[in-house]
């Protein structure tokens, strides 16, 4: 049984003490009873040869879990100082087929070939390969070959001696699967239906046929909403024949659910690329500097904006323009991040669109209102004068309007183009808002004032 501990400051510098005065034995004694998490948390803030070191006292069934939880640049440095006999004997062998596919998938073509060629089990192999002939954005990508299947016809006391032969390469079993003799899915069978069944009762009689399955082609974003919205611990894959080829499982999906979560928020703050914390400064400068270079754009055309109206008469205005910047941004994204959610589980549907802007101008005209009518009587009386005052109430209230509409339309768009939505709640929404709500301001002002 692993302990459970406290990856703090002072249990690494004990680590790092232990590697640098080569007490192997007392390390090796440390990490014997640690949960392969820990283990991958500790390898995480080990320099590159401290890492390899601890790694190297792993027995092959650890390293193996370790590898797959680690960073990427951590697991292809640690790869790199491996052999392509040594990662198919002390690696592969103790993964199942889609973790081992998608280890083997980081490798070079050469490496690669090399690697299979390695394996004894040539099923598992032959497995594995099959597995990497899927896009990983697919749930052929997701899914593991090792499963627990049953045909319609075998009787109860067959089954179970079938499911024991089976279940050696399976190293938990979720749910069984029924097959006709042509290994076209059928259904489900749980271990308590086997248990309760009568002594030579036919599998046909008591399958659960309600089974929702996924094809093996299926976006594995839309297999994450299929899971979550069904509350599935594993599902199904098929091909195009309904046959069943494999099964992907709940902790595959959360690591889908997480790169989503983790790309989606970079993106929404203005980071192009998938970074790490421990990338290179050109790397993190690389993937900053776009969206930057593009506020900056935008605040260019926001000061050519406020250049184009005559404030000298009127430089009461400037007083609000990061007031109206400010809000019609936070409207925009606000906006923008409920449409980004609704795409991204699937609540939101293209029949309901009308119905949602309908919803988000209610909103925005009530938000509006409030906040029109709370700046009126702040303005006026801070002694700004009522012809001031209106200006921006009314500015206020339309572009929040306009903003909440804009924030709805813009993910909507980006969507039906096939752009990741999440882009407009980031700089690009806020920088859109802060020109066109500067805009407005000024030709309401020029109205009125």
């Amino acid at each position: 049984m692993s302990d459970r501990i406290e990856i703090n400051s002072a249990f690494i510098e004990q680590v790092v003490a232990l590697i640098e005065s080569n007490n192997s034995k007392e390390l090796s004694g440390i990490i014997a009873d640690l949960h392969f998490a820990d283990i991958t948390e500790i390898i995480e803030y080990l320099s590159d040869n401290d890492a390899h070191i601890l790694f190297d006292l792993l027995n092959e069934e650890k390293s193996a879990a370790v590898l797959i939880e680690l960073e990427d640049d951590t697991r292809k440095k640690l790869l790199s100082e491996l052999t392509a006999k040594e990662i198919a004997e002390e690696v592969i062998d103790n993964l199942e087929s889609d973790d081992a596919a998608d280890l083997i998938g980081e490798l070079s073509e050469d490496k690669k070939e090399e690697v299979l060629s390695h394996i004894e089990d040539i099923e598992h192999a032959s497995d594995i390969s099959d597995l990497l002939s899927y896009p990983e954005d697919t749930a052929g990508g997701l899914m593991a070959k090792e499963l627990i299947k049953v045909n319609e016809n075998w009787n109860t006391l067959q089954c179970l001696g079938e499911m024991r032969k089976q279940a050696e390469n399976v190293k938990q079993v979720h749910t069984i699967y029924v097959v006709d003799d042509n290994e076209k899915l059928l259904g489900s069978l749980s271990l308590k239906q086997l248990l309760l069944a009568e002594n030579g009762s036919v599998i046909k009689s008591i399958v659960t046929t309600d089974i929702v399955s996924v094809n093996v082609n299926e976006d594995d974003e839309n297999v994450a909403n299929i899971m979550n919205k069904y509350d599935l611990i594993a599902l199904p894959v098929v091909d195009d024949l309904n046959k069943l080829i494999g099964k992907i499982t709940f902790d595959d999906v959360m690591d889908v659910v997480k790169e989503e979560a983790e790309k989606d928020y970079q993106m929404a703050s203005g980071i192009s690329e998938d970074v790490e914390s421990r990338d290179s400064v050109w790397e993190l400068t690389r993937a900053r500097l776009p969206w930057l270079l593009i506020g900056m754009i935008g605040g260019l055309l926001g000061a050519k904006v406020i250049g184009v109206f005559d404030l000298e008469n009127n430089f009461e205005l400037a007083f609000f323009i990061p007031l109206i910047a400010a809000m019609g941004g936070n409207v925009g994204v606000q906006s923008a991040a409920i449409v980004v959610q609704g795409l991204a589980n699937d609540s939101l549907k293209m029949e309901n669109l009308f119905q949602k802007l309908i919803k988000e101008l209610g909103v925005g005209l009530l938000n509006g209102i409030i906040c029109s009518v709370v700046i009126l009587g702040a303005a006026f009386g801070l002694g700004y004068g009522m012809g001031l005052s209106l200006t921006v109430s009314i500015s206020l209230l339309v572009v929040i309007v306009f903003s909440a509409l804009f924030g709805t339309f813009v993910p909507l768009i980006l969507e039906k183009y096939k752009i990741d939505p999440a882009l407009a709640t980031g700089p690009f929404i806020t920088t859109a808002n802060d020109i066109l709500g500067l805009f407005i301001y000024f030709m309401i002002g020029q109205a009125i004032l």
